[in-house]
This record gives C-alpha cells, structure tokens and sequence, in this order.
C-alpha cells in the first residue's frame, strides 16, 4: 500500500476487537469501575436514582413508587449507600414524628444522565438480544440432542 493510503475495510473483515474504552495503569488498578458497579449492580440503587430523578420523595412515597415491593430494611439500606457515595441527600425535618426527605444531588443528577443511557441501549437492543437467546437456545438444544443421540448410539 502505498503512502497516504489506509485499507478500507468492510464490516465483515473489519478486526472484532475495537480499542478498550478505560485503560488502567496496572491489572490491579480498577479505574473506579468496580466502585461504580458495586452500586448500580445492586437491584434497588438505580430504581431508587430514578424516582429521586423526579424530584423530592418522603421515605413511604420512595418505596410505595418503587416496583418489586422492596422492604423497608433494604430501602433504608439503599437510600444509605447513596447517600454516603454522595449521591442522594437525606434532610430530617424536627417534628414529631421526624419527617425525612430524599433528594438526588448534584453528582446524583448527573448519574441519570448514564442511567436514560442504559435503559435507551437497553430498548433499543432488546429485540436483537432476544433474538441472540433464541440462536443460542436453539443451538445448545441441538447440540444437547445430538450428544443425547449419540451417547445412545453408543451405548448400544
């Protein structure tokens, strides 16, 4: 090839590995991410981002508006994990009984913004992802008849 000149590629030669989107530094250095999972991975913190997301909540209004009847033990679990990564800022009010507020901060508002980004991903790819199942269910039940089949045909 000569100078100036780059190989075009089709999308089906192009190489199937593209370029890391984080890179540490070292293999023990985990750039955050394992933080980051830690607490969207859990089943509660993202749905508790997203009702905060639409303004201030009082503790029975949060869990009333989460689905999946999530206790209050784990509420509070939650919306405490939240508030100590500094995500959700909780404000108790002197009265009798004590009333509490939840409300996302400023670096909880910018959360949502990666959250509407998942879920958008996820929409948008959940019919190829199922489709995927589908292939890969298929197949694999193939492949288990087709071992069943022969380990038969061996035993006999």
């Amino acid at each position: 090839m000569s100078a100036g000149h780059t190989a075009v590629t089709s999308p089906a030669t192009a190489p199937a590995v593209a370029e890391p989107v984080i890179i540490c530094d070292t293999p023990q250095d985990e750039c955050g991410v394992r933080d980051v999972l830690d607490r969207l991975g859990d089943k509660w913190s993202v749905y508790v981002v997203v009702e905060l997301a639409s303004g201030i909540r009082r503790f029975k209004e949060l869990q009333r508006a989460i689905p999946g009847d999530i206790s209050q033990r784990m509420l509070t679990l939650t919306v405490r994990r939240l508030e100590r990564d500094g995500l959700v800022r909780r404000t108790v009010y002197p009265t009798v009984p004590p009333q509490v507020e939840y409300e996302l901060t400023e670096m909880g508002h910018s959360l949502t913004h990666l959250v509407k980004a998942l879920a958008d991903w996820s929409i948008a790819h959940r019919p190829a992802i199922a489709a995927s199942h589908e292939a890969w269910d298929t197949a694999h039940q193939n492949a288990a008849h087709q071992n069943t089949a022969h380990q038969d045909s061996d035993a006999h």
